[in-house]
Formats: C-alpha cells, sequence, structure tokens
C-alpha cells in the first residue's frame, strides 16, 4: 500500500500531456490565391503529358479547406469536376494521394473502413488503426458519412464482419463515448478502474476480459494513463505485457493497439508508418493514408518519435522508399528532414 500511495501522489508529476493536436505539418497556405491555383491546376492537366510537378506543388501545400475551395472554384469555372480530371490525367500511387488530398477526413476514413470489411479478408489492422485513434466527434462523422455513402450501417457491417471480444471493442469504441481530458484528477475512480483491471487479469480461469472494454472506450486519455502507472504496481508488469500473454489474434491486436494509442498516440503512428515501409514491398496504401490522415493534425509529433525509437528520418525513410512524383507528394505532405 505505501508503494500505491507513493503513485497516487507523484502521478499527477509524470502525467503525459495531450497536446499532439497542434502539431500538423500540412497548414493553410499564407498566400492563396484560389484563382491562381485554379488555372495553374488547368493549365498543369492540358499540357501534354501532363504537368505532374505543379500539381503535386499546389494540392501538398494547401490546407483541406483551401483545396475544398480550388474544387469548387475549378467546377465553376471550367464545368468540370476536378476529381474526375485528376482520375483521368494521373494514375497509380500519385492519382491516390492527389485525390486523398481531396477528400474529407470522415470519408476517406468512411471509404476505407469499407474497403477493410469488403471481400473474403478483412484489414483488422487497419479497421482497429482508425477506430482507437478517432475522437467522439470524428466517429460520429464517419458512422454519418458511412450511411450516406453505402448506404448501410456501420456497425451492423462490423458486427457481420468481427465475432467475440473483437467485435464488442470495436462496437464500444465507435460509440464514441470516451470522457475529455480533464485537469481534475479523481484518485478514487483511478485506483478503482487499475484493480478492476487487475482482478480480471488474475482470474485463473477464462478472464472475462470484456469487463476491461467500458473501461478502455470510456475514460478519457488522462486517466487511462494513470490507471496503467498504478496497474503496474497492483500487478508488477505492464498492461501490453498482459494483453500479449493473455490474449491472441485479433483480440490481442486490438487491445494493445488501443493501449498503445492512448499512451502515445504518436509513437503509434510512428509505428504504423515503419510498418508501411519496413518490408520487401512498401504498403502504399497505408503510407498514403497515414500521411494524408495525419498531416493536418500532428505529423511533426509523428516525425518526432519516429526518429527517436527508430534512428532515422520519417522523411529519409519516405525518400529512400519511393520515388518520382509520389515520392515528391508525401514528402510534401512530411515536410522536413529530423536531424
Amino acid at each position: 500500500m505505501v508503494l500505491v500511495n507513493d503513485v497516487l501522489s507523484q502521478i499527477v508529476q509524470v502525467d503525459r500531456p495531450m497536446t499532439w493536436g497542434t502539431l500538423a505539418t500540412v497548414k493553410p497556405y499564407p498566400n492563396f490565391f484560389v484563382v491562381e491555383d485554379v488555372e495553374a491546376l488547368k493549365k498543369a492537366l492540358d499540357t501534354k503529358g501532363v504537368d505532374e510537378a505543379t500539381i503535386v506543388r499546389i494540392l501538398s501545400n494547401r490546407s483541406w479547406e483551401q483545396r475544398q475551395l480550388i474544387a469548387k472554384a475549378f467546377q465553376k469555372e471550367y464545368k468540370t469536376d476536378l476529381e474526375t480530371l485528376l482520375k483521368k490525367k494521373l494514375s497509380g500511387y500519385l492519382e491516390n494521394v492527389m485525390l486523398s488530398l481531396l477528400k474529407s477526413p470522415a470519408l476517406s476514413d468512411a471509404q476505407v473502413l469499407r474497403e477493410t470489411m469488403k471481400g473474403f479478408g478483412t484489414d483488422e489492422e487497419t479497421l482497429i488503426e482508425i477506430l482507437v485513434t478517432r475522437s467522439n466527434r470524428e466517429l460520429q462523422e464517419i458512422k454519418a458519412t458511412y450511411k450516406e455513402e453505402f448506404q448501410k450501417d456501420l456497425e451492423k457491417d462490423i458486427l457481420a464482419d468481427a465475432t467475440g471480444r473483437f467485435q464488442k471493442l470495436l462496437l464500444a469504441l465507435l460509440k464514441g463515448q470516451r470522457d475529455v481530458n480533464s485537469n481534475v484528477i479523481n484518485y478514487e475512480l483511478m485506483e478503482e478502474d487499475a484493480k478492476a483491471l487487475h482482478a480480471v487479469a488474475t482470474q485463473k480461469k477464462n478472464p472475462d476480459f470484456d469487463a476491461w472494454i467500458p473501461i478502455l472506450t470510456e475514460r478519457s486519455q488522462n486517466h487511462l494513463c494513470r490507471v496503467f502507472k498504478l496497474y503496474k504496481v497492483y500487478s508488477s508488469s505492464d498492461i501490453t505485457e498482459t494483453i500479449k500473454k493473455q490474449m491472441k489474434g485479433d483480440d490481442a491486436k486490438a487491445f494493445v493497439a488501443l493501449v498503445q494509442s492512448i499512451q502515445n498516440t504518436p509513437e503509434y503512428f510512428a509505428d504504423r508508418l515503419h510498418s508501411s515501409m519496413k518490408s520487401l514491398g512498401t504498403d502504399d496504401k497505408s503510407l498514403t493514408r497515414l500521411l494524408v490522415s495525419r498531416c493536418e493534425v500532428d505529423l511533426l509529433s509523428i516525425r518526432a518519435e519516429f526518429r527517436k525509437k527508430y534512428g532515422k528520418s520519417l522523411y529519409s525513410t519516405i525518400r529512400d522508399d519511393t520515388k518520382g512524383d509520389y515520392q515528391c507528394a508525401l514528402l510534401g505532405l512530411c515536410r522536413g528532414e529530423d536531424l
């Protein structure tokens, strides 16, 4: 009990601040003139062979709101949809990056989620990635967009595609009921949650890890970071170690990803980016999705975690792993080298 009291007394001092959301690499372009951008894009698309460098320079250097203004003005001026024209003129990975930049975050996520679940095999890791890292508001927008885009309920598709505890965790996350972070520390609830997590983990036969789900999906990130520290005092092992030891398959993947994203969101994304480039064949879909989805959120902090953990900058890794205008587009989103 002395050790527990020591942790409780010190925990406010070691709490990790959740302030990563302001660290975007792509921000509103200061000298933005929509008419000039529209004219330059039309000229680039009409050029024989297509001036891909100009398209990349413009679209990867504007915020999403600015890109939307460009798309609307392009439609008005030339009676042609910019997205349709890009599909016609571009191809391959570069086309995917440019089209992704024109989509709203909610539409991109909805389309990715649909893709992860259709067909014979589910892309569990991407499904987990989106559901464990999006805010309550973002999850509500994704559900509404999914319904509008596919005339289907996302909850029903997850019910049909996943089973068991994995399904229960995904559905709980999708509700978007996580408490907001607060500077007020509820020591009583912290101790209660840590004990509840530990009590389940120490059940000798068939631990009921379903009981973890409300705690891990409804408590705030700050609160859970403190709970995880206290859990280690009670169990003498890290909560991630417990998961890896006592869970298997999709359950283990999902719970580990959830805990990591709660403890250190930028590190979680750094790991995902590293995984997309570490094999002989680059996972270009994942690489593009991750950079586009985080470049206006927290990519600076992800870059820092990547450099710290892997001893090489994200910028250099992308440069060594890609080529051509596709490479220029991704480097434009990444923005800079971390020495």
